[in-house]
């Protein structure tokens, strides 16, 4: 058989063909991260199979290991809305790891991160797909307008805790995005599967990682959006996440550095 190298493993030339192939076939996987969004599942499902109708599309959920029934809703909208799901069976949950199992299973050569609680409306997911492609960017970003969050849809604690570390990440890694701290963006998988290698392992803001952990200046758009009011569950913003955030902020820090170092080497 013959084979070739490819960083620094031997890959036979069908595995190079479906590597590439997985990289470039068009259409949009669309990746939601979910726990304990049993009530909200069948919703969404339903809300984003219109989308199948302008897009071509897969749906792919990754449930987090949740306890309340979820599995059960995922087996129903696989079954009418043609969806996929896998479950993520860890003793710690974490969403980014859900983010990377979603986007390593996907077919399609555009990704798009939502959140499972119905705060992010898939009205606008045709209008940033269409902006991706059109105009060839890099990576598209939906923001919230803090100064219009009201207190019962944002509370206290994620409204200025996210505003201080959007402030930190602007003045110490540079502004790239009115909102880096996102779960609901479109992005080419290309860049994704370029720089995954430094990507800080494991915590809940995924796009710090494909924002920052790079030395290629990213074209990017941002799209302010209302985000609606959860209707059910609550949010998973706490202090240990606060934490974990914290520590990725460090450690982009780090990997800034790291990046400046071998550029400035290499020139």
């Amino acid at each position: 058989e013959i084979r070739l190298s490819l960083v620094g493993s031997e890959m036979c030339i069908r595995d190079r063909i479906n590597i590439l192939q997985h990289y470039n076939t068009p259409g949009l996987s669309i990746i939601i991260p979910v726990y304990n969004e049993n009530k909200n599942i069948l919703t969404l499902a339903k809300k984003l199979n219109n989308i199948k109708k302008k897009i071509k599309t897969e749906i792919i959920f990754i449930d987090d290991n949740s306890n309340d029934g979820s599995i059960h809703s995922l087996k129903f909208v696989k079954k009418k809305y043609n969806t996929q799901f896998l479950i993520r069976r860890k003793k710690n949950r974490d969403l980014m790891n859900s983010c990377f199992m979603g986007i390593e299973k996907s077919k399609y050569n555009t990704c798009l991160i939502m959140d499972g609680d119905l705060q992010h409306n898939p009205k606008y997911i045709p209008g940033l797909y269409k902006k991706l492609n059109s105009s060839n960017y890099d990576i598209g970003i939906c923001c919230r307008k803090f100064n219009k969050l009201k207190n019962k849809d944002f509370n206290f604690l994620r409204k200025y805790s996210s505003l201080i570390i959007i402030f930190l990440i602007n003045i110490f890694l540079e502004k790239k995005t009115a909102d880096p701290l996102s779960g609901f963006f479109i992005f080419r998988k290309k860049i994704f599967n370029s720089f995954k290698f430094c990507y800080y392992p494991s915590g809940y803001k995924i796009l710090l990682n494909i924002l920052y952990c790079t030395n290629i200046k990213l074209k990017s758009f941002d799209k302010i959006i209302k985000f609606d009011r959860r209707i059910s569950n609550k949010s998973k913003m706490n202090k240990k996440v606060l934490l974990n955030l914290a520590v990725q902020f460090f450690y982009l820090l780090y990997v800034k550095l790291f990046m400046k170092i071998i550029i400035d080497k290499n020139n």
